[in-house]
């Protein structure tokens, strides 16, 4: 059986390396800033919901996209938090996003499903703290510590080969 990251590596808009960019990843936290701005204007129980999640995602983002990794399927991003990101996310993060992109597909796309006013007072709180941590990673990251995440990828992606 072939493991999902491989199966990330190989679909369409996957995930792949390119060049690490400290400029590209500002950016992506920039929009993510700018989803929590959204985010706190908002009242929409749905709409505050996509927003903290998309402030995660792009928080996310920013850290892969220092690295020099591209993925556009949100499952293999996270995906790559759970398994090359670990020493920096817990797998409690992990599992917070990737329920979060849960209800924001719900919240999007399905009128009759209920999120839970708990998960989603939660999830509002988390999503700034989520953006300082990314942040912090994005900051703080070396050339030598990129080169090795890239390395660690790369091997993951051949395991089938």
């Amino acid at each position: 059986m072939m493991d999902q990251l491989v199966w990330c590596g190989r679909i369409r808009n996957g995930i792949s390396l390119t060049a690490p960019n400290e400029t590209l990843a500002s950016a992506y936290l920039k929009k993510a800033e700018e989803a929590l701005e959204t985010m706190q204007t908002i009242t929409a129980h749905d709409w505050r919901i996509t927003t903290a999640y998309y402030a995660m995602y792009f928080s996310l983002y920013a850290v892969l996209t220092r690295i020099g990794i591209r993925c556009e399927n949100h499952a293999c991003t996270i995906l790559l938090m759970e398994r090359l990101l670990s020493d920096y996310f817990t797998p409690a993060e992990a599992r917070l996003v990737e329920k979060a992109r849960g209800a924001r597909v719900d919240a999007q796309y399905y009128v009759s499903r209920e999120i839970p006013d708990l998960f989603c007072d939660g999830l509002i709180r988390a999503a700034p703290r989520f953006l300082v941590k990314c942040t912090g990673i994005v900051d703080g990251m070396s050339e030598k510590v990129i080169g090795v995440l890239r390395g660690r990828l790369t091997e993951a992606l051949r395991e089938e080969e």
